[in-house]
């Protein structure tokens, strides 16, 4: 299976990508993951990031730059070479147990024709 994760540094973005990789060894899944540069981190930093944990893993994956607005270039992406799912990290629950999504999560969730697994 083809998998896109988006991935920006965040602790949440952290968890997606353990949890990703691993399930990808398990299932000899061909993992691309898309670095969404931030205020606190640059692209060459998530790379280095991305790059620790999955060597632990010893898994290969390829590494994609994202510019501009992060949200629709991975809805893009996802669709434009035919991934199977996207995987996103970001979401939290409220103190009444509802899931609050970052606006990066929603707009893929509303717009994505790709499967979209939301990590927390």
């Amino acid at each position: 299976m083809k998998v896109l994760l988006g991935f920006g540094g965040s602790q949440a973005s952290v968890d997606a990508l353990e949890r990703t990789v691993e399930r990808a060894v398990a299932a000899c899944d061909e993992l691309t993951v898309a670095l969404a540069e931030t205020e606190g981190a640059s692209h060459a930093e998530l790379a280095e990031q991305v790059e620790q944990t999955v060597e632990d893993a010893g898994l290969s994956v390829e590494l994609r730059e994202l510019d501009g607005e992060h949200a629709s270039e991975l809805v893009a992406l996802a669709e434009s070479e035919a991934f199977d799912e996207l995987v996103l990290g970001g979401n939290t629950t409220s103190p009444m147990g509802k899931i609050t999504l970052n606006k990066t999560a929603e707009f893929v969730l509303l717009n994505s024709h790709v499967t979209v697994t939301l990590v927390r």
